[in-house]
């Protein structure tokens, strides 16, 4: 019913019109794509509830806080670490620009952690206060499926409430998971990472994803030795693999030891902090080891299957095109889908469902040339195709073009560290099908040329535009030579 009504635009009309629900709308988890979802319906006129698990830095099956992994265990934090850990790099650089510094720059990791801490509290309120601003009524509890209209929520004391929705939400986003060997309970994941109260001398990460990388670069540049255990060949599975050896040997030139191939087996407590063995037989010793291995859809403690709720082999809720479940009342978005897990992908879905079940606006996720970003140092950002999917999707040939370079900067400083820029081109439409970036600002620049791919501009439009001078961002206008012409890879029915 629900569905057929979203298609004919029909869903600001009740379903039966003796029914009354507590709440238009209910939303399990206070994240990104929740608040965003429940602020909406609500500025649509809907009567809207939200529920979430009480505030602490470090999440648990019954903790966790209204802003969601992104704000107070993610994204915001995590960068706030970065910042921190770049100016390791930049203090070394600021030597050559006359800046004359005591050889021993010392660091106070507390203040930091504090500083930090500070912000995602900060953020905390901000939520709430949004909330309390768009007429949504917030409960500091434990939310859970009773049926199809019928949620649950075990407050702080224990206590139970029910209520009653038209429409149900879920958006309890993604937990991480840990590796099933012996001693795993000696690492920590990236909830943990962002809340040491002592910074490691020596760190041990496994896994070779974005938060990987991003911890390694973390550490490092705050002044520990880094060992980074993956098991492919190159880090960042999944990216453009020109671009992933340039953040692989990025890297290596800032310190960090890279162990390709190569897994973990064994933790062991020792009186010098943890003997790591690898499945070749080595072993190190680490003050922290951090499993950034994936994460996990948070659908455990839902009890889903009351209300019939469809869920994959993962556990992520099974939904289609406009975010509804099998259930036509229940909904969900966000990355307890495990469609396209990041923050503004989720604010994105959290508005298209706002519009399309209380704005009579039936509108489906665009998740067409997504930009995003990897926060290593320095950074990686990518809009559109690698070169491996342009190739496998392309029906002609595809142009790449290619630049690296030494940024300005470093010619001072004296870094020996390349940026390196990329463009996909289709051959036949001149259509610019992807673009990449690894170096200094990347994300503040990729953000832009998202804008043009998603106005379909072509090779020819990049090259009448003007650069800005002296940049890097200069380079993306100006890449005149085809580095290589690649041919799609034939298809065949075998």
């Amino acid at each position: 019913m629900a569905r057929k009504m979203l298609i004919d635009g029909e869903m600001g009309k009740p379903d039966e019109a003796d029914v009354h629900y507590d709440f238009d709308l209910f939303v399990i988890g206070a994240g990104s794509g929740g608040v965003r979802a429940g602020r909406f319906a609500a500025n649509y006129g809907a009567k809207v509830g939200i529920c979430e698990l009480p505030f602490h830095p470090i999440s648990s099956e019954v903790i966790g806080g209204v802003g969601g992994t992104c704000v107070l265990r993610g994204c915001v934090p995590k960068k706030i670490l970065v910042y921190g850990a770049a100016f390791g790099g930049e203090l070394e650089d600021a030597r050559n620009y006359g800046w004359e510094l005591n050889e021993k720059v010392d660091f106070n990791w507390k203040k930091l952690l504090h500083k930090k801490t500070e912000e995602i509290t900060r953020l905390n309120g901000i939520y709430k206060r949004l909330l309390a601003n768009a007429g949504v009524k917030l409960f500091e509890g434990e939310g859970k499926l009773v049926g199809p209209n019928e949620v649950e929520v075990t407050q702080l004391d224990g206590t139970k409430l029910c209520y009653s929705a038209k429409h149900i939400l879920i958006a309890t986003g993604g937990r991480a998971q840990r590796p099933n060997i012996p001693g795993q309970e000696l690492g920590i994941t990236s909830d943990e990472a962002l809340s040491l109260e002592e910074l490691p001398k020596r760190a041990v990460v496994l896994g070779g994803g974005y938060i990987a990388v991003e911890f390694a670069s973390i550490w490092r540049g705050l002044g520990a030795t880094v060992d980074l255990f993956f098991r492919k060949e190159l880090p960042l599975r999944g990216f453009d693999d020109e671009m992933r050896a340039v953040v692989a040997r990025n890297l290596e030139g800032r310190g960090i030891n890279l162990h390709p191939r190569t897994n973990l087996t064994e933790l062991i407590k020792t009186e010098d902090g943890i003997k790591v063995i690898t499945d070749h037989g080595e072993e190190l010793h680490a003050d922290v080891v951090l499993f950034a291995t994936g994460r996990i859809p948070n659908t455990k403690r839902l009890n889903l299957a009351s209300a019939g709720v469809e869920t994959d082999a993962m556990g992520a809720v099974k939904v289609d095109e406009y975010s509804c479940t099998n259930v036509p009342s229940i909904w969900a978005v966000g990355d307890v889908t495990n469609r396209m897990n990041l923050t503004p992908v989720a604010l994105m879905e959290g508005t298209c469902f706002a519009k399309s079940v209380f704005g009579g606006q039936p509108s489906k996720p665009d998740y067409i040339n997504v930009p995003y970003a990897v926060f290593c140092i320095p950074p990686l950002s990518v809009v559109g195709l690698s070169e491996e999917q342009a190739i496998e999707q392309a029906n002609g040939d595809i142009l790449v073009f290619t630049s690296t370079f030494n940024p300005m900067k470093n010619t001072v400083s004296g870094r020996q560290e390349k940026t390196a820029m990329k463009l996909l081109v289709d051959a036949e439409t001149d259509k610019v099908v992807g673009a990449s970036m690894c170096g200094p600002d990347a994300p503040e620049i990729v953000q832009g040329i998202a804008i043009a791919l998603k106005c379909g501009a072509t090779k020819a439009q990049f090259d009448s535009t003007v650069g800005i001078h002296p940049s890097a961002a200069e380079e993306f206008v100006t890449m005149r030579s085809v580095t290589r012409r690649v041919s799609p890879k034939p298809k065949t029915n075998l």
